[in-house]
């Protein structure tokens, strides 16, 4: 039974990805299903869409192929985000779609994960889309990866066939930049190895799915190193009870805030000391990522939004020029040469101008196209920004949110790209 702990609860977020039909959709409803996480009346609907196509059982992709034209098609379009929980963990998942054309879903559905899961269909082993899904998981820097060998019922459960592939990918994943890989094998239609373990496996010793995904350590996740504190909104309550309150609300990117802290401002560059933590649920002695605060200093000193608060012996980069990994999101039309587009890093905005193009990245190999720079929907190519104004940045392998910007048409003011800064 789920307490009132809930809300003190560690919050894990996972995304999975893999190929059209390999079972993600299946997968994310049996844990759903599995965990006792589906209302009544969610499961009589799916019992009788089921049944209205003429299906054997109960078709759990329907808990996430949420939109009409993705159970028209059976297959899953829009990145879906989907919340459970159990005694030890709140999750969030994302349901990235896994055509080849939907990149940048995949893109925007892992940029906030802890846990990558990537599907592969037992039967057809580690294809080009295994390969994919997992070069943008490196690019990503998601601290997690679990290979998902799905389907087991489909091959008799038999273990040299999921040795085969643990050892194919795992040859291959030695040249990204992965920190921790996993394996499971599984079936997510029969629910094997996902939430219960598996009586037609026993050859595997390793946990189940959920065991892992409540237990993997995700406190290492962030970067407790550098104090990144970006202002959001500064907080002058307009009553006379509080007329000396002058605090600075966000969501803290990295580090320790503790009481008593000596800290730097910048652009300004003036030091003072933190002299209160507040929250909704009172003060604190000590704030972390990805926790969201106001911080009230000792000094009356001008901040505003876009404003940085951190150490002073440990400082981000001031920059106007940017080299980043750009994935490209527009359909309408492909990045422009020279183009001058709207930049948002944490809680900053500026105008900026794409300098140059300096290549397009072969997402299935990892080779460097350098003369191939026209860069549209779903490619990934490293480009240099000019900023108008500087932004305070680090590397996105040291930290994933100062590291991380989005790019935005001025005309449209649709986002057109999302991009980590090398």
């Amino acid at each position: 039974m789920i307490t009132d702990n809930i809300y003190n609860q560690e919050l894990l977020r996972f995304t999975t990805a893999g190929s059209v039909d390999d079972g993600k959709s299946t997968l994310i409803g049996r844990l759903l299903y599995d965990s006792k996480s589906i209302f009544q009346d969610q499961m009589e609907a799916i019992e009788a869409t089921s049944a209205r196509r003429g299906e054997e059982g109960v078709n759990l992709a329907l808990l996430t192929d949420g939109l009409r034209s993705e159970r028209e098609q059976g297959i899953t379009i829009d990145v879906a985000y989907r919340y459970f929980a159990t005694p030890k963990r709140k999750f969030i998942i994302a349901d990235t779609p896994g055509h080849i054309q939907y990149t940048r879903n995949m893109v925007t559905g892992a940029s906030t994960a802890n846990v990558a899961l990537i599907l592969v269909d037992a039967r057809k082993g580690v294809i080009e889309q295994t390969r994919r899904h997992a070069i943008i998981a490196s690019l990503l820097q998601i601290p997690h990866l679990v290979l998902c060998v799905n389907k087991m019922d489909l091959v008799n459960w038999d273990q040299d066939t999921y040795e085969k592939i643990r050892e194919e990918f795992e040859g291959w994943a030695s040249k990204l930049d992965i920190r921790d890989l996993h394996f499971i094998p599984m079936s997510a239609l029969t629910g094997d190895n996902v939430v219960d373990r598996s009586p037609n496996m026993d050859w595997f010793q390793g946990s189940t799915l959920l065991h892992y995904l409540e237990n993997v350590h995700i406190g290492s996740d962030y970067n407790l190193i550098d104090v990144r504190f970006p202002v959001q909104f500064v907080i002058r309550p307009y009553n006379d009870n509080f007329h000396d309150y002058r605090g600075y609300a966000g969501r803290i990117a990295g580090g320790i805030l503790k009481k008593g802290d000596e800290i730097m401002l910048l652009p300004s560059g003036f030091t003072s000391r933190i002299s209160k933590i507040d929250t909704m649920d009172g003060e604190l002695d000590e704030a972390y990522p990805p926790m969201s605060v106001t911080v009230l200093l000792e000094d009356d000193l001008d901040l505003s939004r876009g404003d940085m608060i951190v150490r002073p012996n440990n400082i981000p980069e001031t920059s106007q020029d940017l080299e980043a990994m750009l994935c490209w999101f527009d359909s309408a039309k492909p990045l422009q040469l020279r183009g001058k587009y709207t930049i948002r890093h944490t809680t900053q905005e500026a105008r900026c101008i794409i300098k140059e193009i300096r290549y397009k990245l072969d997402i299935n190999t990892l080779h460097r196209e350098l003369g191939d720079k026209t860069i549209r929907m779903n490619d990934i190519a490293r480009v240099s920004i000019r900023t108008t104004k500087p932004l305070f940045v680090d590397a996105y392998n040291r930290n994933r949110i100062t590291g991380s910007i989005i790019l935005i048409d001025e005309a449209t003011n649709n986002t057109v790209a999302a991009g980590m800064i090398r």
